[in-house]
């Protein structure tokens, strides 16, 4: 009998995912727990992408990671356990409702002090910190992802990288019927804006929801 599409795909996540490193019992009970108690706990970067969150930062050896958009902390806390000793990832959350849930699970973290979490705007707020970032996270507000690229160009170093989540929105950017939604229109300004920037080169990965890796040059 011939496997559902579903059922074949979820076979294949099962598959990929036995054959990378698991994610851990401290992120699993987050996933959890942000899927039990947040309104879009899908949000979350979860096990596949958590891993290579993980290993982009061993490979490219950040000292200072910037993440705009902290969410419940997943993300934040996989890229600090890929950090070396001294290393820092500065993360910003701007919605002041999330604090409540995410500083916990931060701060109870076992790379608690590789983090430092910011409630606030980072594209307002990370240039002023005065710090040369090596590798930036962008997974904010969808609308202003262009603002967020503009300010994380401006203080990530020549040679540095941006990663960019939610590049395909759920496949929305090749949807007319999305057209008109903000969100989705911000996602394609995003895209067109990084697919022709001279400053950068980039690859987008069909991973989960679209992964945009980009090096500054």
């Amino acid at each position: 009998m011939k496997q559902s599409s579903t059922q074949a795909n979820r076979e294949l996540e099962d598959y990929v995912l036995s054959h990378s490193d698991p994610e851990g019992d401290y992120l699993y009970r987050l996933y959890r727990a942000t899927n039990l108690h947040t309104l879009h706990g899908r949000m979350a970067s979860g096990h596949l992408q958590g891993r290579l969150l993980r290993m982009l930062v061993r490979m490219a050896r950040p000292r200072y990671v910037l993440e705009v958009g902290t969410f419940s902390g997943y993300s934040a806390i996989c890229m600090a356990e890929g950090l070396e000793p001294g290393g820092k990832v500065i993360t910003y959350e701007i919605n002041d409702e999330m604090e409540d849930f995410t500083r916990p699970w931060i701060e109870g973290s076992p790379v608690a002090d590789r983090i430092e979490f910011i409630i606030g705007d980072a594209i307002a707020e990370a240039p002023r910190l005065g710090i040369t970032f090596d590798m930036a996270f962008i997974d904010g507000d969808k609308r202003t992802y262009t603002e967020a690229y503009e300010m994380a160009m401006g203080v990530v170093r020549p040679g540095g990288f941006i990663i960019a989540d939610n590049t395909l929105w759920d496949g929305h950017v090749t949807d007319h019927a999305y057209d008109h939604d903000r969100q989705t229109r911000g996602i394609e300004a995003f895209n067109d804006l990084v697919a022709t920037d001279p400053r950068v080169e980039r690859v987008l990965l069909p991973l989960r929801d679209g992964l945009t890796l980009i090096r500054k040059l």
